[in-house]
């Protein structure tokens, strides 16, 4: 964990997973949230979460930095990052494979 400001970057690594929903191909790629990272990720943005309770992040991974949204998930009891095919492939990552994370709430 680093502090630039006010805004605290989380790093953490997690391994790359897909969930598929029943009538779609192909599907959505996540990484869990570490549960110390989700419940500081979750204090920070109380009373800013938007819909379906998602929180706005700025995500690096690797070379790649995006912004996008991180959700929290009943299934793994923590917020999930999607993680778009174009990461994927620049990254080189794969299904199982650990995905080195800094996150910070925006």
């Amino acid at each position: 964990m680093t502090v630039e400001g006010t805004a605290t970057t989380y790093e953490f690594a997690a391994e790359l997973w897909q969930w598929q929903a029943r009538d779609e191909p192909g599907g959505w790629w996540f990484v869990a949230l570490p549960f110390d990272v989700a419940d500081a990720i979750d204090e920070a943005a109380s009373g800013r979460a938007g819909g379906f309770g998602s929180v706005r992040v700025e995500v690096t991974v690797g070379s790649s930095t995006w912004r996008t949204s991180v959700f929290p998930s009943q299934e793994r009891k923590t917020f999930v990052l999607p993680v778009k095919k174009a990461v994927r492939v620049r990254e080189g990552l794969v299904e199982g494979g650990p995905v080195d994370v800094a996150l910070r709430a925006l």
